[in-house]
């Protein structure tokens, strides 16, 4: 790929110097120094150090460059896994706020009431915490000692002693 020079145009570079600043996506600010530093002449190598990267991203982002042009580089097709949980996440943040629950394993219960999936309590507890829930722990309330009667105290007292 060492013949492939970047080239951008003025309109190209004002583009490129705006998004490498204000570009929503992480990844994508990061292509954009990348075509940065390449279009200002530093080599594949300089370009790796100074966008904290390996030199093989600096050459896959060439490759975006080259095959698509600067929306080549704005594209992000990246998708994880998502959960069966998922399409029910209206019914149960409504449950759950109408009537809320105690213990995690409550909400395993009544999540797999509503929706007949299963999960785990580690699951439930993340799934929960995407949905906004917050987990607390409440200690013991600390209440005030018993009343006891000056009577009650004296008996006591006195049958200590005869024993």
């Amino acid at each position: 790929m060492s013949w492939f020079i970047v080239e951008l145009t003025k309109e190209e570079q004002e583009i490129v110097h705006q998004e490498r600043q204000s570009h929503p996506n992480l990844k994508i600010r990061e292509r954009m120094n990348i075509i940065w530093y390449l279009h200002n002449q530093l080599t594949r190598k300089q370009a790796a150090a100074l966008a904290l990267v390996d030199r093989s991203s600096v050459e896959r982002v060439m490759v975006m460059y080259r095959d698509g042009g600067l929306d080549g580089l704005r594209v992000w097709k990246v998708e994880g896994p998502t959960s069966e949980l998922a399409s029910y996440t209206d019914t149960i943040r409504n449950s759950l706020v109408s009537d809320p629950v105690r213990t995690t394993a409550e909400a395993v219960a009544r999540i797999e009431e509503l929706t007949g999936v299963k999960r785990g309590l580690t699951q439930v507890r993340k799934f929960l915490k995407e949905l906004g829930f917050k987990f607390q722990r409440v200690g013991m309330l600390p209440l005030p000692p018993k009343k006891v009667s000056k009577n009650t105290f004296r008996l006591r007292q006195i049958t200590t002693t005869i024993n």
